[in-house]
């Protein structure tokens, strides 16, 4: 098989990859419009990479209007076979700290306003207990392990895709922390979900920025005046933590390319890139064909 890597670059890292990255500009529309950015195509390691910025030039989409769909169909439209994408988190657990890096295997979908199929005149059911490729998140466990930095990478972790843009009330994080959830994020839904129905193997990488709202500040010492929080000064705190996770994500990213690029069996088995083989459930015969044709760069082998 042909490799070629997605990259979805989230906040921070999106931008970070979009200024030292360069290439062939991959201009590009899909039955569901246009992807966020201009997609680039360049060579790591001599293997062939897309790069996409979630959130389009100057980080002007917000996550709710992200068209995850045209990402995702555009991507595959240029022979995308796996993604690596990165986001911005706040952690639900203290062991979880700011500029770690998180690895999820699981993730709870809150988002309400996006549209999350590409299939909407048949009846197609991906399975998606695993909704992260375990050997795309193997591949990136054994790479990060062999990395030298003062700042954890950890591996397994539940992910809650909340809507926003608002971040959560402190009770809202309190559930969430009760439901499992390790990390809190707006992205990884429905684009995870897509990238399954196309058949592209997925795994995210996820960014440590601070602590989620659950994490009350300390109190003040008896006889001491409560501190006044600077907004500014937090703002500016997540700020440099994201640039300082950002760095160790694209090492890692780079690292896991490498390895691909030198070995590609090692992506033989992702279980995705057959996820619609038992998944169109209606008849064949009586879905429309100029659907078919629409559709064709994610289903058309199964009506050949």
């Amino acid at each position: 098989m042909s490799i070629k890597i997605g990259l979805i670059g989230g906040t921070g890292l999106g931008s970070a990859l979009a200024t030292r990255e360069s290439g062939v500009p991959m201009f590009i529309d899909t039955p569901f419009g246009k992807p966020s950015s201009t997609i680039f195509e360049t060579l790591w390691h001599g293997l062939p990479v897309l790069v996409l910025p979630r959130h389009g030039k100057g980080h002007i989409h917000s996550p709710t209007h992200v068209n995850y769909r045209a990402n995702i169909f555009a991507l595959k439209m240029l022979g995308c076979t796996h993604i690596l994408a990165s986001g911005a988190v706040g952690s639900l657990r203290e062991e979880f700290r700011p500029r770690d890096l998180v690895i999820p295997d699981q993730v709870i979908d809150k988002t309400n306003f996006r549209e999350a199929t590409f299939f909407e005149k048949a009846a197609v059911h991906v399975e998606f207990a695993e909704p992260f490729c375990p050997v795309l998140r193997e591949l990136i466990r054994g790479t990060a392990i062999t990395m030298q930095t003062e700042h954890r990478t950890h591996f397994g972790a539940c992910y809650v895709a909340m809507e926003g843009p608002a971040f959560s009330t402190r009770a809202e994080s309190m559930m969430h922390r009760i439901w499992g959830g390790d990390l809190i994020g707006m992205t990884a839904m429905p684009e995870a979900k897509l990238a399954r129905e196309a058949e592209i193997p997925y795994a995210l990488i996820a960014l440590v920025t601070d602590y989620d709202s659950w994490r009350v500040p300390p109190k003040a010492k008896e006889g001491e005046l409560p501190k006044a929080n600077d907004p500014h000064a937090l703002l500016n705190e997540i700020i440099f933590n994201l640039k300082m996770a950002s760095d160790n994500a694209i090492a890692l990213i780079k690292l896991v390319v490498e390895r691909i690029a030198q070995n590609p069996s090692l992506l033989d088995s992702c279980p995705a890139t057959n996820a619609l083989e038992r998944a169109i459930w209606s008849d064949k015969s009586q879905i429309d064909q100029e659907e078919i044709n629409r559709l064709s760069p994610l289903w058309g082998r199964y009506f050949s």
